[in-house]
């Protein structure tokens, strides 16, 4: 059986990506590492959720909760055009260390829940997780799983799983309440 690491961004859009890692016959590994995830109490929530899901999904789960935000921060924001490169540097950063862990592991694969997100730029992870590939020595396994969008959104709320409305990082989630604000400001 063909051994899979799975890098997962929170338990709610890891449901689909292990369902379908299952059907097609691998033994699935999840690995957690996050440190764009903030503020901290964010990070610890979606954390808990992935391990909830881990346990309850039989899935066996490596975390690692290192915490570099610094490291994310200063990649980040060291950058001339920020606004180009804050998500690559994101995905960057998680899937290479997913790849490395592939490979110290000994795992045939790897791959991201990122891959199963609508809200994600698909096409520059799957470029990205292609060349990992060539550097590591680890294949990297492609799906779309955003064609399960909704069927994962149904199991992560059967299982009661925390359901985030933000990618993780604190410029997405003011990108994503900016427009509630300016609304209510101007209706009021």
């Amino acid at each position: 059986m063909k051994k899979v690491l799975l890098h997962i961004c929170c338990g709610s859009c890891a449901c689909y990506p292990y369902q379908r890692l299952k059907e097609e016959g691998f033994e699935v590994t999840g690995f957690w590492y996050n440190p764009n995830i903030q503020p901290y109490q964010e990070y610890q929530r979606r954390l808990m959720a992935t391990g909830y899901f881990a346990q309850n999904a039989s899935l066996k789960l490596i975390a690692n909760t290192d915490y570099p935000l610094k490291d994310f921060l200063k990649g980040i924001l060291q950058k001339d055009a920020f606004e180009k490169v804050r998500c690559p540097f994101c995905y960057q950063m998680r899937m290479e260390e997913a790849a490395k862990i592939a490979k110290e592991k000994n795992f045939d694969y790897f791959t991201t829940t990122s891959l199963y997100s609508k809200f994600q730029q698909h096409n520059l992870i799957k470029k990205m997780g292609e060349e990992l590939s060539k550097k590591y020595g680890v294949n990297f396994y492609y799906e779309d799983f955003r064609k399960g969008w909704k069927e994962g959104i149904a199991i992560s709320k059967k299982m009661g799983l925390y359901q985030q409305n933000y990618c993780g990082c604190i410029f997405s989630e003011a990108e994503r309440y900016k427009p509630q604000i300016n609304k209510f400001l101007t209706t009021n």
